[in-house]
């Protein structure tokens, strides 16, 4: 990876990084840069795991370490690695200078000749309360408690926060550990705030994680608020703004919220449905099935698509993304692009693979208007018409242990078809035990199934679903599978694709969510 310079003369620098909240989509475009420029970075404990994990996924090679200790000693390392010739991030929670341990950081880091910049980040202390639902409005008091020694500075600190908040009347915003709740709620009531004043203490701010707990401050102090199970650090918002939180909750009330669902497919495949389910607030888990591997001979292929460009074929029928895949990656191999489809009619079964289709800068003459699947591309295909169609022949590159249904439905419409294997389906290895115990014994909320291979290669590898869990399908031939195996199926799209299935998954827990209210309201 090309590393960039940030001060332009070719020496080492520090720079510290706001790397926000905690959920990774919050990095700042310059915080990217910064890290994407690094030769190496010194995190915070606190800099969450979602975010390191996102950084160490898109930079392999990427020098990630976790610091802590005093604020000289660790600016003595950023310091060490900046003179030589290394650019160094300093990555921190949140917002750099909101920070009184990485100012200090910073005026260490200026007492040597080494340079230094500052990226700011989106801060902790107004952030989680968004995502908890709670608005500060103007004027809202923050401090970061957790470096507090309450014995010694605890009572003072605490009273003249208090103070801040009645002279204000606006919400008080702190950040402090799960240990320090009941002492930091005992001092904000000796200092002066009503016993009555309603709190919400967030963990796990921002991420799919989040849990936040509505209730009185004098409740926090005795230890009666229910916050024994939180550990580590919370955000804790104290004040009247709190009670509109009520309607303002966005981020917890998604409909998937905290769901654990299983994506059982590759990860090259999962992509789009994991940020889906993330967007509804799920928490996607993902556990390779099947691995997608050439031909055992290329030979076939080759034949194939060289047949593409001599004017063998009239139409070519994809029926997945991994077919189009294959045939990409023949034509780079053999030195061909797009034109080579010149003349050739194209077929999608659904519009997810249609979509891989146009990426190739092709647009398909058909796709199933109703059913997204084989049958459904059959209702709707041409039969052949020695007339119209010069060209009798039918290309159809697909898996190896693909059905023939398609092949036999194109042949009795009287088309002569090359069924060709275009990509071999294997069985992935087992998921870690962990998940295979979550699988068997309801670990899961929900699992969504794309294909037949998958319901049966999950249920060959981890097991098969636990009862309560919820199963999601999407088409026809899937849940066909699924019932084989003695699954209910709960969940499947009108279309066969994986929008519109994380979405009436999304629907389905909505209104599972809707009949809970309702039996508790009688």
């Amino acid at each position: 990876m090309t590393r960039s310079r940030k001060n332009g003369t070719g020496k080492g620098m520090v720079v510290f990084v706001g790397a926000g909240p905690g959920d990774p989509e919050l990095l700042t475009t310059r915080a990217s840069a910064a890290i994407a420029g690094a030769d190496t970075v010194l995190a915070d404990p606190d800099v969450s795991a979602a975010v390191r994990e996102a950084l160490l996924e898109a930079h392999p090679d990427l020098e990630l370490t976790i610091v802590s200790g005093e604020p000289a000693e660790v600016a003595k390392s950023a310091v060490a690695g900046a003179k030589n010739g290394n650019v160094v991030v300093r990555l921190v929670s949140g917002d750099p200078f909101t920070s009184d341990a990485v100012v200090k950081e910073a005026l260490a880091v200026t007492r040597t000749s080494v340079a230094f910049d500052v990226v700011p980040g989106v801060a902790v202390g107004t952030a989680v309360p968004a995502y908890a639902g709670v608005p500060l409005g103007a004027g809202s008091v923050h401090a970061d408690l957790r470096a507090l020694d309450t014995a010694v500075e605890g009572p003072d600190r605490l009273a003249a926060l208090a103070a801040a908040a009645n002279g204000t009347g606006s919400p008080l915003v702190l950040q402090a550990s799960a240990e320090q709740l009941p002492t930091v709620a005992a001092g904000l009531v000796e200092g002066g705030l009503s016993g009555s004043t309603p709190v919400v203490v967030t963990t796990e701010g921002t991420g799919t994680a989040q849990k936040s707990v509505a209730t009185k401050l004098a409740a926090v102090a005795e230890k009666s608020a229910g916050l024994d199970s939180l550990s580590g650090a919370v955000v804790v918002t104290v004040g009247a703004a709190v009670d509109k939180r009520a309607k303002l909750s966005w981020w917890e009330s998604r409909p998937l919220f905290g769901w654990r669902v299983l994506v059982p497919r590759t990860k090259e495949q999962a992509g789009d449905m994991s940020e889906r389910l993330r967007a509804y607030g799920a928490v996607p888990v993902e556990v390779p099935t099947i691995a997608v591997e050439p031909p055992r001979s290329p030979a076939q292929m080759d034949r194939a698509v060289k047949g593409l460009v001599t004017g063998r074929y009239g139409w070519i029928v994809f029926t997945s993304t991994n077919a189009v895949r294959a045939v990409r990656e023949k034509f780079t191999e053999l030195g061909l692009d797009a034109r080579a489809f010149a003349g050739v009619k194209v077929a999608c079964v659904g519009q997810q693979t249609a979509d891989a289709v146009r990426e190739f800068g092709i647009v398909p003459e058909l796709v199933p208007s109703g059913e997204q699947s084989s049958e459904g591309l059959l209702a709707d295909f041409p039969p052949y018409d020695d007339v119209f169609d010069p060209i009798d022949r039918v290309l159809l590159p697909r898996a190896d242990i693909a059905t023939e249904t398609l092949a036999a439905g194109l042949k009795d419409r009287g088309w002569e078809i090359d069924d060709v294997t275009a990509y071999r389906t294997v069985r992935a290895a087992p998921p870690p035990a962990a998940v295979r115990e979550a699988i068997k014994g309801g670990g899961f909320d929900a699992v969504c199934f794309t294909s037949s291979s998958t319901v049966r290669n999950l249920v060959g590898i981890a097991g098969k679903p636990h009862a309560r869990t919820v199963v999601s399908v999407i088409g026809p031939a899937t849940s066909a599978s699924a019932v084989e195996f003695g699954l209910r199926v709960d969940v499947q799209p009108e279309e066969a694709a994986v929008g519109p299935l994380v979405d009436a998954l999304a629907a389905f827990a909505l209104a599972r969510r809707a009949e809970a209210e309702g039996e508790a309201s009688k």
